[in-house]
């Protein structure tokens, strides 16, 4: 599925930027994921950057790093992210990000991604 990006700023002065990415975030789409958010961390202004990722339905761990990636810098210069609104799919595979002591626990990226799809997957299921 392709990943479509709308970026805003919330306030007049542009210290908030919310992005709503809708589709899937996954090796195909984070260079464009993180080629949209370059602007946004590389401004002196934005202070606050929102992750509204409601039409979010997968993400695999190459989002995730663009991510964590957005997080640190935002961090570097005094900045935030934050994520709302996730998917139960979206949200199980930061978890299970969150939830790793060592991301070596996985062979390749190839094997975490078709880990984070399956898990995805159950839960897509049960909601």
């Amino acid at each position: 599925m392709p990943l479509t990006i709308r970026i805003s700023r919330d306030d007049a002065g542009g210290s908030t930027v919310r992005v709503v990415p809708t589709g899937s975030l996954d090796s195909v789409t984070a260079p464009t994921f993180e080629r949209e958010l370059a602007p946004t961390l590389d401004s002196p202004t934005a202070k606050v950057l929102v992750l509204d990722l409601t039409g979010l339905s997968f993400v695999s761990s190459a989002g995730i790093r663009v991510v964590l990636a957005a997080r640190k810098r935002m961090a570097e210069r005094g900045g935030t992210v934050l994520m709302a609104n996730l998917q139960p799919p979206v949200a199980k595979a930061f978890e299970i990000i969150r939830a790793l002591p060592d991301l070596a626990v996985f062979k390749s990226v190839a094997e975490l991604d078709e880990y984070l799809a399956a898990i995805q997957g159950k839960v897509r299921g049960s909601a």
